[in-house]
């Protein structure tokens, strides 16, 4: 199979003319900041989800600081966050003075679990930050249930937007406070941005106020409403961590698309399984990555070189050779200087992931022959090299 001319990255997000056109029309509206556009965004959102409160953000790392800030997390707390995720989950904690302390995952979901959680627990542990990674929606009410009840649950979802939980709602309604991410290959792109998702309206309103440097009022009402031209003393540091009605435009085309789009990722997936049980590939993916209960962000196979006749990191080098986007996701932070300096942390089953796991490009905008030419080439890539262990085990006989 000749080799492709464009690289396949893994995550590319899905925009069409719609987007344009909503972007083009808020242009010419002569504001492009965060007002109307947005408001609507996050009532759309909000309905989508189930959760009755949804607040825009710059970044899901911004909802991640701002949900561990309204819990009151400070110097001297403790907070539980796996290992296996991007750093901006574990940043969260330490742009607070806080100390996140890492756990370990399960080995199929890839994911936290009450056990893993309760092995880190103590009395200066705060909150616990649980990452639905690659899209995986975890069990939170088992969880909550096992946790003492001084100890918040914040949801990293920057994965999960349109995951469903077993009890059929979505990732985002069961009562924590959940953060979402927008960033260029999420599910649902605004380029990048986030939101928090809660049902506390108090806390919401102190998001909303933090959000915009501390003021109760946004510009788009001290712009447009007389009674709020002069703004209120400000009694709180505050940041400058808005959302704008660019992105909302963009966000609200992919809300209306965002469940076709799953659809499309769901077959990709399926595609790929298909492919490789043809080809003859013993790969093991994350759980549910098959299953409605997962949004498919990414797609993460476990590959064994004693299945694939050779190590992840020279099948990841030989797949990009063919322009095709593979990825790890993620490399342990436990094991990064930044986060070990108080000492090292066994964590046994994210280690032994962290040296098999790959990520395979899986978007809406791919094509069944993307996956054809994927898998082409993976089974290109293990068959050499396992030819090539068999002869030289041949002549070391």
């Amino acid at each position: 199979m000749k080799k492709r001319a464009t690289f396949l990255t893994f995550g590319t997000p899905d925009f069409t003319d719609a987007e344009i056109d909503a972007v083009s029309r808020v242009m010419r509206s002569g504001w492009v900041g965060m007002g109307q556009e947005t408001i609507a965004f996050e009532k759309e959102l909000s309905e989508y989800i189930g959760a009755p409160e949804v607040v825009t953000v710059n970044s899901c790392t911004s909802a991640l600081f701002l949900a561990l800030l309204v819990e009151g997390i400070g110097p001297g707390d403790e907070i539980i966050v796996p290992s296996l995720t991007w750093c901006a989950t574990a940043n969260a904690a330490l742009y607070l003075g806080a100390t996140p302390v890492f756990s370990d995952v399960d080995p199929q979901s890839m994911c936290v679990t009450p056990e893993t959680i309760a092995a880190k627990i103590t009395p200066r542990t705060k909150a616990v930050i649980v990452v639905h990674y690659g899209g995986y929606a975890i069990d939170v009410d088992t969880l909550r249930a096992s946790l003492p009840a001084n100890i918040a649950i914040i949801e990293d979802a920057a994965h999960a937007l349109g995951a469903v939980h077993s009890n059929g709602k979505r990732v985002g309604a069961s009562g924590n406070t959940v953060c979402f991410s927008f960033y260029a290959n999420k599910n649902l792109s605004t380029a990048d941005g986030g939101a928090i998702a809660l049902f506390d309206s108090d806390k919401a309103e102190h998001l909303r106020c933090l959000r915009m440097g501390g003021l109760e009022s946004n510009a788009w009402s001290r712009f447009t409403k007389p009674s709020t031209v002069f703004v209120a003393g400000i009694a709180e540091l505050g940041y400058k961590m808005n959302f704008t009605d660019l992105q909302a435009a963009i966000g609200r085309v992919q809300l209306q698309r965002l469940d076709g789009m799953a659809v499309i990722r769901k077959k990709v997936a399926e595609n790929y399984r298909k492919s490789m049980t043809e080809a003859g590939l013993d790969i093991s993916f994350q759980s549910l990555a098959f299953d409605n209960h997962h949004a498919r962000h990414l797609l993460v196979g476990v590959f064994d070189p004693k299945k694939t006749g050779m190590r992840r990191d020279e099948l990841l080098l030989g797949l990009r050779d063919s322009n095709i986007g593979a990825s790890i996701h993620y490399c342990p932070l436990h094991r990064q200087p930044l986060y070990c300096k108080a000492g090292l942390t066994n964590l046994p089953v994210t280690e032994r992931l962290s040296d098999q796991i790959m990520t395979l490009p899986i978007s809406a905008r791919m094509t069944l022959d993307d996956v054809e030419y994927v898998i082409h080439h993976l089974t290109k890539l293990t068959k050499k090299w396992q030819a090539y262990d068999q002869h030289q085990t041949y002549k070391d006989k």
